[in-house]
């Protein structure tokens, strides 16, 4: 028996770890903690850890196109499989009534869009090229299944970075979002009360919603169908009122699943070779801007629409544009029952949140369009 091959099997792995393989297992670790002790989107983060750990331990094969990750990053990834999946949960989660009460609210979910298109600019003029920064852009969006989807797409090689960001910022709204709103608004503006009134909206409004906006989507922003239509159906599961058990599994069983597996398999292109460079800090840099400027425009947008309302719209809702559905919405109405134990904002706050999720899904068809046809 040759003990020696024996020990030089045994410790191949070890040959060639290396000091960046050190460190990208501690960023898994650290999402791990994040997600276990500080309870940040742990059903993503805590998988997204956990692949990374398993991508940068050597030799174990199981990144490769025949092991357990490759396998899952080719089903569910390069087909675009799993944030489509992600998004028909999504969807049938989703309650459209306030926005369809509120149609003005629309306006805030364009608004919180404005970081995309304009960390595109700064990206293009830092170097990077036009589908590259149309994916970094899209961190913008605070939505992890949209940044895949059009990361997949347009900018393959960028996409652990970008996936990490936009699920990492997505989880740190409660920290990063407070302080912007503090600043741009008083707390005379935040004491703002606002009326609601619940508007009956007909069940066959509730229907026609998600079929209207699917065909809408899909003959003016073609490249944006894939996402609307998952989005649409799981609503359309939900409003019906015929498919429960369909719209159950959707919110539980298919979510579940896809998160997951879309997790890991995130988690698994994190490799120390790929991930460690000055690219991947400036993403994360450009994407925390976006998020940024995207607060400040709908906080922007919600002053405007207060002043001209004469002090009827508190301001705060703007920052419920973006996406990042419901958590947006409700840090709005929690800072706003801080400054009055009374004031409730939430259903108004949920409009305009609705409002970005689409506005989050067209932009980054709007962003696929452009790109295909300067390409």
């Amino acid at each position: 028996m040759d003990f020696g091959l024996i020990f030089r099997e045994l410790t191949s792995g070890l040959a060639v770890f290396s000091r960046g393989n050190a460190f990208m297992i501690g960023v898994g670790l650290l999402l791990i903690y994040l997600a276990i002790a500080k309870e940040y989107e742990p059903v993503l983060l805590l998988p997204i850890g956990f692949g990374c750990i398993l991508a940068n331990i050597p030799m174990t094969g199981m990144t490769d196109s025949d092991g357990l990750l490759g396998i899952l990053y080719e089903a569910g990834i390069a087909t675009e499989l799993f944030p489509l999946l992600i998004f028909i949960g999504v969807g049938a989660m989703i309650d459209f009534s306030p926005l369809l009460a509120q149609p003005k609210m629309v306006l805030l979910g364009a608004a919180g869009q404005f970081g995309i298109f304009g960390v595109l600019i700064l990206a293009i003029m830092l170097g990077f090229d036009l589908n590259e920064a149309a994916s970094i852009g899209v961190i913008g969006a605070i939505d992890g299944p949209t940044s895949i989807f059009v990361a997949s797409k347009l900018a393959p090689h960028m996409l652990a970075p970008i996936a990490v960001a936009a699920y990492s910022y997505m989880s740190l709204i409660p920290i990063i979002q407070p302080p912007i709103m503090r600043m741009m608004t008083t707390r005379q503006e935040r004491l703002i009360r606002m009326e609601y009134t619940p508007r009956p909206i007909s069940r066959r409004t509730l229907v026609l919603f998600p079929v209207l906006i699917s065909i809408s989507v899909g003959l003016l922003v073609p490249a944006a169908l894939p996402l609307i239509a998952s989005l649409m159906l799981g609503n359309l599961l939900k409003v019906s009122g015929v498919v429960d058990r369909l719209s159950k599994s959707a919110q539980n069983e298919i979510i579940n699943v896809a998160t997951l597996f879309l997790g890991v398999t995130i988690g698994s292109t994190m490799v120390a070779q790929s991930f460690l460079n000055l690219d991947t800090m400036l993403i994360l840099i450009l994407g925390l801007l976006a998020f940024i400027l995207d607060t400040i425009a709908g906080l922007t947008f919600g002053k405007i629409m207060s002043f001209f309302s004469h002090g009827t719209i508190n301001p705060l809702i703007g920052a419920s544009g973006i996406s990042a559905f419901p958590m947006a919405g409700r840090l709005a109405a929690k800072m706003a029952s801080e400054e009055d134990y009374d004031n409730f904002i939430l259903m108004h706050a949920m409009g305009a949140n609705t409002a970005g999720q689409l506005g989050s899904v067209i932009a980054g068809g709007v962003l696929l369009l452009i790109v295909s046809s300067l390409g």
